[in-house]
């Protein structure tokens, strides 16, 4: 009988499962990190399945890799540099409050100091994945409490890479073994530090010059594949030659590598080329976790489990708060970043997997980590959710009060109102033409209808090209058309068109499909590859769906029969003309 390897059964299995329950929890209103969390714990109880716990957790590494990267191609050192002051006190704060705690758990529960530090040090420290997902879904990454936040999270990611050197030297101490010799602890932490600052300046001075002009050069030889190899390589390559020749974490150097080739006008599309490999990786992170997990420690040490949990959400998000505030920040800048970061993941599990190498942490220990990072992993989606209606009764709160008020008063009330998310204006543009894309055919397409002083507003992902497009006057937002709150911004009510110029139906057909909803008379002219894609749009209320074989095919049987028309009034004219094709 044919033997299916441990990689593949265990990329396909976690994978599935995955996506079957994500799926689910899905339909359900909940997070479909839920689903992918259930997923592993499925796996975990059933190992004839025959998913591989150490393979997952490797592979759940890749996404990590990526995960940085990405997050890096939209950040600057200037970013990083400009957080600097409210970052580094932050994670140090936090440290030196769920450290002693951890050891107060963990002495009610009998263990030595050894293993109470260990087990306080691995709640102090924030999962990347969580955060970072988090911080993308509600479109924070690129602010300023989302910039804060990742600085927070390096900060948090550098002192790990010192604490796992400095582990077992620290551990003896606690243990009663005699002191380490002062010079060769010295010697070590030089080491660590000079190999972090050997490795930066490596990054800013030769990786700056050298990532972007790789990349550009293989994106001159036009092929797409080896674009897409470029990229990866660049991400896991650096992450490797950091993690091996400078012992930095694979996850920072990563970051690092994204982060030189932010500069680059390649960032963009470097970035959506990662992105399917990113998210499915990242996903198998959740489903690790999940395997790992042992539901009999909520029997066997409920009280444990709660104090543990506390210590990750109350605990440090007080500490949070109370850092943000001190440094002069708003309320809910603090309240957004201590959601951010009450939860635990992977240095946590490193730390807890060294406990236990070390023979110092009890497996009960390595047991509550992983209970509470699942648990709070699960609970941050239910935070932020919290933290919206907060939000909302505030903002609801002060326009019922009313009356004259202190400018000052009014600030803060209206600061303590900020969503979670950040809110996006309804462009004030009437009668006017809604362009969703801004490649190749949307460029064409919004140069004609510019020209004959058409109003336009465009939807692009790329947030270089909606920059630009706004420097020049033009009507332009950043961000993914199929996210509701994006495509009301367009204020589709009062729109002539909309034009869905992307080459991704099944995004498209989302995009048509609001739309419709939102203005059931709007005619929607949308872009499709295949029969099947023009079904798919029209299903979902497209006008007119055109298909670029198709209108090739008929320019050329018009430019054979001396009919042909230009294609800047065909364009025009579509904005205008009446419905061509019924729904």
């Amino acid at each position: 009988m044919l033997h299916v390897p441990p990689l593949v059964s265990t990329l396909t299995i976690g994978l599935v499962l995955a996506f079957s329950l994500g799926l689910l929890a899905h339909r359900i209103k909940l997070p479909p990190l839920v689903g992918y969390l259930v997923a592993g714990i499925v796996i975990g109880f059933a190992p004839a399945v025959g998913a591989d716990q150490n393979i997952a957790n490797q592979l759940s590494e890749v996404g990590v890799i990526l995960l940085l990267f990405g997050v890096g191609l939209h950040f600057s050192v200037q970013d990083l540099l400009s957080v600097r002051a409210i970052a580094i006190p932050g994670a140090i704060a936090q440290g030196l409050v769920a450290t002693p705690l951890g050891m107060v758990v963990g002495w009610a529960l009998g263990w030595n100091p050894a293993a109470g530090f260990i087990f306080g040090l691995a709640l102090s420290v924030a999962s990347t994945v969580v955060l970072l997902r988090m911080l993308q879904e509600r479109r924070l990454l690129e602010t300023e409490r989302g910039k804060i936040t990742i600085g927070w999270l390096i900060v948090q990611d550098i002192a790990m890479v010192l604490a796992l050197v400095l582990l077992p030297a620290i551990t003896g101490l606690f243990q009663g073994e005699a002191p380490p010799d002062a010079i060769e602890m010295t010697r070590q932490v030089a080491e660590v530090v000079g190999k972090l600052l050997v490795f930066t300046l490596a990054m800013l001075v030769v990786g700056r010059k050298l990532i972007p002009a790789l990349l550009h050069y293989v994106a001159h030889t036009g092929s797409r594949e080896l674009f897409r190899l470029a990229v990866l390589s660049i991400a896991l390559g650096f992450a490797y030659l950091a993690a091996e020749l400078f012992g930095v974490s694979l996850a920072l150097g990563a970051f690092f590598a994204g982060m030189v080739l932010s500069e680059s006008q390649l960032s963009q599309q470097a970035a959506t080329e990662s992105l399917p490999l990113r998210d499915a990786f990242a996903v198998l992170f959740f489903v690790s976790v999940g395997m790992l997990f042992h539901p009999a420690i909520m029997v066997d040490a409920p009280f444990a489990v709660l104090a543990t949990v506390a210590i990750i959400i109350v605990a440090k998000s007080i500490v949070a708060f109370a850092v943000v505030r001190l440094f002069g920040q708003s309320s809910s800048t603090g309240l957004v970043i201590s959601a951010s970061l009450a939860q635990i993941g992977e240095f946590s599990f490193i730390l807890a997997s060294l406990g236990l190498a070390l023979g110092v942490l009890p497996t009960e220990g390595r047991d509550l980590i992983l209970a509470g990072s699942i648990i709070t992993i699960l609970l941050n989606p239910l935070l932020f959710a919290a933290l919206d209606r907060y939000f909302a009764w505030r903002e609801h709160a002060r326009t019922d009060e009313g009356g004259p008020e202190v400018e000052a008063e009014e600030a803060e009330a209206k600061d303590e109102a900020t969503p979670t998310r950040e809110p996006i204006p309804v462009t004030a543009l009437t009668d006017h033409v809604v362009l969703i894309g801004h490649g190749r055919v949307g460029r064409f397409v919004s140069k004609a209808l510019l020209e004959k002083g058409v109003p336009v507003y465009i939807i692009e992902d790329d947030p270089d090209d909606a920059a630009d497009l706004n420097a020049h006057g033009v009507h332009a937002l950043h961000g993914n058309a199929a996210d509701p709150e994006v495509v009301k911004s367009a204020n589709l009510g009062e729109a002539r068109c909309l034009l869905v110029a992307i080459p991704d139906a099944f995004e498209g057909g989302q995009v048509v499909e609001q739309a419709r909803t939102i203005n059931p008379k709007l005619r929607i002219v949308a872009r499709a590859h295949s029969e099947a894609e023009i079904d798919h749009l029209a299903k979902h209320g497209a006008d007119f769906v055109v298909m670029g074989e198709h209108e090739i095919g008929k320019a050329m049987l018009g430019e054979l029969n001396g009919q042909e028309r230009p294609i800047s009034d065909a364009v025009t004219g579509m904005a205008n003309a009446g419905p061509i094709r019924g729904r």
